[in-house]
């Protein structure tokens, strides 16, 4: 039996998630309808204007904060290339670019560059109109292409090709209430604790009386549920697709990661959020009412607004071998004409550069794409001002990615399928992933 999910303090403000992007892979694993798409920015003759500039357009697909820095740093660029003028007034919000950029690729009406989530990037570079920069950057980019974090390469490399340039990168840790687990009485975990530890703390931070989760989960069925299984499934030697490309390959070791989900579920130590989003849990956590969150460095500014005195440490394991989970993004690239492709290569290295890297990552509430970026005294400072923002980016060195495939989202959709039953007490980790095996490699297997 699971807990009731408390309904939200009144007076506090839920914080927008920058992951609510996360919900993208499994809502439109079953497909969408295109919408009416309308017509590309760039100027006649490939983009070249009377006055001789090219005009890059670009889909942002930011909010609130990360709106404002993106705007800033198209300004500068256009200051200072002449040449070149991108417009950053088009596109949708990240969580809908999938079907936007969809349906504009059907209509042969697109941009030049988007901002593509990297679980999305396998199916839109199926295109033939999206940009290949391997050239671009292993042979000439601003940044060595080995600099980047490994995370990073491998969310915009697929069959040894890149298809997009990274945008965004970020990993999951545990922030900690320490005021909660004073009250209690129970010692902070430690680099190098175990997912038993991680169950065994939730259920003694659990307090009924005073309406106190342990933990928290999003129960939805979306990414944001899915991608906080994957460190325990590459931890106990699984993958998310087997070698062969036809079947999945954590069959066993996803029924032993269950258990660990089954386990918070049955002490009731879990708040699962019923929406989408996952607002809620961190709502619940910012008002003293959660002691443990697993989450990425987006939060923190929220958890610092809030007042919570926090303390961030690693991601359990079972090997009690650091391993955790990046999900970056891409700027992908299409193919509007020699001179319009040529504006937007020159783009997005400039946006690559650690210079204006650590300006959007400042402002936008992301790690550095590159250790070069990260040496910045910038971005050093910032670590020094935000507590627990080190853990986050020295967790790169132990993240990985999800597979850049095209089958991913509704091999996605099948594990959330599972996690929430489970979560929900609807099935055991042994039949859910029964089921969501028989889902997700009738996917693999369709010719793509």
């Amino acid at each position: 039996m699971t807990a009731a999910a408390p309904q939200p303090v009144p007076g506090t403000r839920p914080g927008p998630s920058r992951r609510t992007l996360l919900r993208t892979a499994t809502a439109l694993a079953g497909g969408f309808a295109a919408p009416a798409v309308a017509g590309c920015a760039g100027g006649a003759g490939d983009g070249v204007g009377v006055d001789g500039r090219v005009t890059v357009e670009l889909w942002h697909g930011q909010t609130d904060t990360g709106r404002a820095a993106i705007e800033k740093l198209v300004a500068e660029f256009n200051r200072t290339h002449p040449g070149i003028r991108v417009d950053a007034g088009g596109g949708v919000l990240s969580d809908v670019m999938l079907q936007k950029i969809t349906a504009a690729l059907a209509a042969g009406s697109f941009p030049d560059v988007a901002y593509v989530f990297g679980s999305d990037l396998a199916s839109v570079a199926r295109s033939p109109s999206v940009v290949d920069l391997t050239d671009t950057f292993h042979d000439h980019g601003p940044v060595p292409w080995k600099d980047f974090w490994k995370p990073a390469r491998d969310a915009v490399t697929l069959n040894g090709r890149l298809r997009a340039a990274p945008a965004l990168i970020d990993s999951l840790a545990v922030v900690c209430n320490r005021k909660l687990f004073r009250r209690a009485g129970v010692p902070l975990p430690r680099a190098g604790w175990t997912w038993d530890e991680f169950v065994a703390t939730a259920a003694r931070l659990t307090d009924r009386g005073r309406g106190v989760f342990g933990t928290g989960w999003p129960g939805v069925g979306d990414e944001d549920t899915v991608w906080r299984l994957w460190p325990m499934v590459w931890d106990l030697g699984g993958e998310i697709v087997a070698p062969d490309g036809r079947r999945i390959g954590f069959a066993d070791e996803g029924v032993r990661a269950l258990r660990t989900v089954a386990g918070l579920a049955e002490a009731r130590s879990v708040y699962i959020d019923p929406k989408p989003g996952t607002e809620q849990m961190y709502q619940v956590f910012n008002s003293d009412r959660m002691a443990m969150v697993v989450t990425g460095p987006w939060q923190l500014p929220d958890i610092r607004q809030a007042g919570v005195d926090y303390e961030v440490v690693p991601l359990p394991s079972y090997s009690g071998r650091p391993v955790t989970i990046s999900g970056p993004d891409t700027w992908t690239v299409f193919d509007n004409g020699p001179a319009r492709v040529r504006a937007a290569r020159t783009f997005v290295t400039w946006l690559s550069r650690p210079a204006q890297d650590v300006r959007w990552d400042v402002r936008a509430g992301s790690l550095p794409l590159s250790r070069d970026t990260r040496a910045l005294p910038a971005w050093q400072r910032q670590e020094a001002d935000t507590a627990g923002l080190a853990v986050f980016t020295k967790s790169l060195d132990s993240a990985r990615v999800r597979p850049v495939h095209a089958a991913y989202p509704q091999i996605s959709q099948a594990v959330g399928e599972a996690v929430t039953a489970v979560l929900l007490g609807r099935s055991t980790p042994a039949r859910a992933m029964r089921d969501c095996a028989e889902e997700a490699n009738a996917a693999l297997i369709i010719p793509r």
